[in-house]
């Protein structure tokens, strides 16, 4: 069994709580350094959900995986809390990777960065500003650009009713220090972040886990909506793997963005649907071999 450590680092406007997972150490001869991954969940996730899932399956492979809670979500500390930030994940990446590579078990060559769905954009931002990311893995990405946006969020009057309502937070928040929250997942609330009864988030025994309090808050929207993460391809230069399915989310962004890589590039289409690929055998292990053999092959 994968050796689990909760840790504890700085980012930059927080102090973030983590899981580090280590190989077993029988047999392992300890003065030989191990490769690092950095693991993102999705987007407003808590690293219990698919994060440390992957991470735990990293180390059964010989990876030391760092798998962690984002700014204000879970264990972490920030305010405000759950919201949902892509300049500030991708800084604490940065942090995540700052404190693996300085553990002692981890060796001093390049890190891998492994992102489920969302996480996929900010993995993808790390690995195209940060040249210690050697190689990447996206898992189910979710890629999304302008277009890709308008397709999901009701088109260009969808958007700006959202923006409009997240300016609109946002100057309540700046007033009051009052944050406005709307359910992450919700069949019954057309203002929901995703408006639809999705099994993962809601099953207790799957992701519907006391420390996920299923809140988005509203004025992350105008940040979440104009990233870019399809052009970001242009600028990742690692060797790069995705896994993912036609009856998975978005596979047109996964397409583009990997039309658009600069790098070594790997496609390897699997059968699911997305939130298969969070908590689902045999989805998950497929995966995990893929990134693992990836890793092997390209750190």
């Amino acid at each position: 069994m994968p050796l689990r450590e909760q840790v504890r680092f700085v980012s930059d406007a927080a102090k973030l709580t983590g899981h580090l997972f280590l190989p077993d150490a029988t047999g392992r001869n300890d003065a030989v350094p191990l490769q690092g991954v950095v693991v993102a969940g999705t987007w407003t996730s808590v690293k219990e959900q698919m994060a440390d899932r992957y991470a735990e399956e990293l180390a059964r492979r010989g990876y030391a995986a760092l798998a962690f809670d984002f700014t204000g979500y879970g264990e972490s500390e920030g305010d405000p809390r759950d919201y949902e930030s892509p300049a500030l994940k991708v800084r604490d990446l940065r942090a995540a990777a700052d404190f693996l590579t300085a553990h002692p078990a981890v060796g001093d060559g390049k890190l891998g960065a492994l992102g489920v769905c969302a996480g996929s954009m900010y993995a993808s931002a790390f690995a195209a500003e940060d040249a210690r990311v050697g190689s990447l893995a996206l898992v189910a990405p979710w890629l999304h650009d302008r277009g890709i946006c308008e397709e999901n969020y009701g088109g260009a009057e969808g958007i700006a009713a959202k923006k409009t309502a997240a300016a609109a937070a946002r100057r309540r928040y700046e007033e009051s220090g009052e944050v406005d929250y709307v359910p992450v997942v919700s069949g019954s609330d057309p203002d929901a972040a995703m408006p639809f009864d999705i099994d993962f988030y809601l099953n207790p025994e799957r992701g519907g886990i006391p420390q996920w309090p299923n809140r988005y808050a509203v004025m992350a929207w105008s940040e979440w909506l104009d990233f870019d993460a399809v052009a970001l391809a242009a600028d990742v230069t690692a060797p790069a793997l995705l896994v993912h399915s036609e009856d998975a989310a978005i596979p047109d962004g996964a397409r583009r963005f990997y039309d658009g890589l600069a790098g070594e590039r790997t496609f390897l289409w699997d059968e699911g649907v997305q939130f298969d690929f969070y908590d689902q055998a045999p989805q998950v292990g497929v995966a995990a071999d893929a990134a693992a053999e990836h890793f092997a092959r390209t750190l």
